[in-house]
This record gives C-alpha cells, structure tokens and sequence, in this order.
C-alpha cells in the first residue's frame, strides 16, 4: 500500500500545501508559511510502517515471492515551513499587486546592519501570521525600479500591501523589535482599511 503525497503552491511563494491520502481518510491541507516537520507524533507513524512492512512481507511470501524484500514507502503529513521569500521586480506584479492577501513587503540588503538585525523578527511574523499575510523581502540594490517607484530612503523599510496597493500609514523604516513588530502587523490586519 501506497500513500502518494501532493505539493501545490497557492498564490504567495511562501505557502505551500502538503496532503497525503491514504485509504481510510481523505487528504488533509496544511497551511503554514522551509523545515519539514511531521504534523503528527512519529510513533504512530513507526506502528503504521511496521504493520504495513509485515503485511507486505506476508502478502509476498503467500504468493511465492522470495529474496529480497520490496520496502513499503508511508507518506505521512508534513508542514512545510518557508519563511520569508525574496522577489525581484519581475515577479513583484504577480506576487505583491495580484495577492488576494495582504502582502509584507521588506525593503533589505546584503550591507544593512540593522535588516540582519530584523530578519529573525520578520522570519516568525511570516510563520505566526502564514494564513493570514505573505512576507516577503526585495534587494534593494538590485531592484533600483522599485526603489525609486516606491521612494525607500532608508532600510529596512516595510509596507504593507492590500488589493494591489500600498496601505496607507502602514511604511516603516528602520529597525524593530519582534513585540512591535508583532503590534504594528496586528494593528495593520485589524485596520478597516485592510479588513
């Protein structure tokens, strides 16, 4: 027995969606903004594989197969976790302005003390609010259209997008700490202006 699993991607870079079906269930989605970690407890899956290896063994054995043993492969569900992802001016039309979500965008780069200083930061917020908001980061050296279009003078610089436009009030530049960081997004989703 078989599970097969499935890898979509939805509309962000950073989402992803695992299933894995198998005979008795039907296939389970998981959201989540790249470790692989197993959903479920790794004992069940170990009682699972063992029982399957058995039966296939038997299964062989009954039918007069013999030498070497045909492993069974057992899919179990992943969360597939990504984080922040960086685009380029190419791909900010599509990933940014055609998001049916609400859009993080963090203006970085590589020289920057103080983006280094933000990154942990911005990387939990991509986790913690994955259903909700997509995160990502552009280069800003070498995206220089978007930087004039945009008018970034300093960085790290965050604005929010909404619907293919800049929500208002939502720039900030400079460094933050994850708490404000965590208020200012709260406060950007809560808006009437996002909502």
């Amino acid at each position: 027995m078989e599970a097969a699993a499935t890898l979509l991607l939805r509309n962000s870079p950073a989402t992803a969606l695992l299933s894995a079906p198998s005979a008795s269930r039907k296939p389970q989605l998981i959201f989540s903004t790249c470790n692989l970690r197993p959903v479920s407890s790794p004992t069940p899956l170990r009682k699972r594989l063992s029982s399957l290896k058995s039966r296939h063994t038997h299964r062989r054995r009954s039918l007069g197969f013999t030498g070497a043993s045909v492993s069974s492969s057992v899919v179990t569900r992943f969360r597939i976790t990504c984080g922040v992802s960086e685009i380029s001016e190419s791909q900010f039309p599509e990933v940014v302005l055609g998001s049916d979500r609400p859009v993080l965008v963090e203006f970085v780069a590589n020289w920057c003390g103080p983006c280094r200083l933000v990154a942990p930061a911005i990387d939990a917020i991509a986790q913690e609010y994955g259903e909700r908001l997509t995160v990502v980061k552009i280069d800003h050296d070498a995206n220089p259209k978007l930087i004039e279009e945009y008018k970034v003078y300093g960085l790290p610089t965050l604005i929010l997008f909404k619907d293919g436009k800049e929500v208002q009030e939502s720039r900030r530049e400079g460094a933050i700490t994850k708490a404000k960081l965590k208020e200012y997004v709260d406060s950007l989703l809560n808006s009437p202006s996002v909502v």
